[in-house]
């Protein structure tokens, strides 16, 4: 594609893509915005007259009819499956919203379709794109923590009212206001906190440790609201390696203000791995990292202000260098995807039968998760 534009297409140009995505890509000079699917006639002829998409349409088919080199899948999570699979099988790469489905063998359908039809596909995990994330990956590659033991993540942020329908989030658009429905059917959204805020914890930590589970037990709490507010779940992986993860919803004010000049409360995200050799500790709340080792080793890095502030501008932009066959890093695979859902898909069935959830192996991702 050198020398071209790249066309690209945006299903589900909600709230969040509207945003985030689409003024990213909009003002890279080798984009050229075809496409804008969503629902409601007057908020599409307002994204044709805000970004000048050449097209919009109700139905993802028309777009995908118009040659897209490029889809950015911000639909409900519920449809993420449909959305994706119609796109690579129509040509494109893809970056989809997390979670990237709500079942496991849907999400290593998609990543075996992107694998057989060289067609990259990455999820907006913007964490793992921050400084904080890059560094703390660099560190377990090289010197590491030896094998990995325990892994513990802690996560809260400020999405209960959104959770429970009486409110939104931060960052939003102004205009275009997240659906509510989105979040509280279980249907669309795939649960409540573990796929709304967890998914970026776990992207996080199962792209740093290359860890798969293999049995999940979980409690949850939804104070009512039909999904889970609170996540409690306890991880034993493939490796022999356990985990504790802990999710939480606060109230709006609580955290997750994610301003840069407001860099207290943020949203609170903590991962520590433990190893043989060795702990590591990212706290992406307060921007300390730290990779401790038994042989005298002691690395406290010297991180920007702010340098787990979370920010996914750069999924867009590595989506469009993919695709122009440029040099980038793909930090949030869909293997990752793929590894996160399958652990929240069995922390549900726990919750709901009060038993340990086993992992079952779908097809051909039998295979040993990657290390990166």
């Amino acid at each position: 594609m050198d020398g071209k534009r790249v066309r690209v297409g945006v299903i589900g140009a909600g709230s969040w893509a509207i945003a985030n995505h689409i003024p990213i890509l909009a003002a890279r000079e080798d984009v050229e915005l075809v496409s804008a699917v969503r629902t409601n006639r007057e908020a599409l002829a307002l994204l044709r007259e805000r970004f000048g998409f050449e097209h919009v349409s109700d139905d993802y088919r028309d777009a995908l009819e118009l040659g897209l080199d490029a889809v950015v899948v911000a639909s409900p999570a519920g449809l993420h499956y449909e959305h994706v699979k119609a796109a690579l099988e129509a040509g494109a790469h893809v970056l989809c919203e997390k979670p990237f489905t709500t079942k496991p063998e849907h999400a290593w359908e998609l990543h075996d379709i992107a694998s057989e039809r060289d067609r990259h596909l990455l999820l907006a995990l913007g964490w793992n794109y921050r400084p904080t994330a890059i560094e703390a990956k660099r560190l377990m590659e090289t010197p590491g923590v030896g094998d990995v033991q325990h892994v513990l993540v802690a996560m809260a942020s400020g999405l209960r009212g959104l959770l429970q329908g009486t409110g939104s989030y931060r960052g939003q658009d102004a205009f275009f206001q997240p659906a509510a429905k989105t979040w509280t059917d279980p249907r669309l959204s795939g649960g409540g906190y573990a796929p709304a805020a967890l998914s970026h914890a776990l992207g996080l930590a199962l792209w740093l440790t290359g860890q798969r589970a293999s049995q999940v037990f979980a409690f949850m709490n939804d104070e009512g609201a039909g999904i889970d507010l609170h996540d409690a779940i306890s991880v034993r992986f493939g490796s022999g390696a356990t985990g504790s993860i802990s999710g939480a919803s606060s109230p709006p004010g609580g955290s997750a203000v994610d301003q840069e000049d407001a860099p207290w409360p943020r949203h609170q995200l903590q991962v520590r791995v433990y190893g043989t050799e060795g702990h590591l500790v990212a706290d992406l709340e307060r921007d300390f990292l730290w990779l401790f080792r038994d042989d005298g080793k002691d690395v406290k890095v010297d991180l920007p202000p702010r340098a787990g502030l979370y920010g996914c501008d750069d999924p867009p932009d590595v989506l469009i260098e993919l695709a122009l066959g440029n040099a980038a890093e793909n930090r949030s695979p869909a293997d990752v995807g793929a590894r996160t859902v399958e652990l929240l898909s069995a922390a549900y069935e726990s919750a709901s039968t009060g038993a340990v959830a086993r992992i079952r192996a779908h097809g051909s991702e039998g295979r040993s998760a990657p290390a990166g």
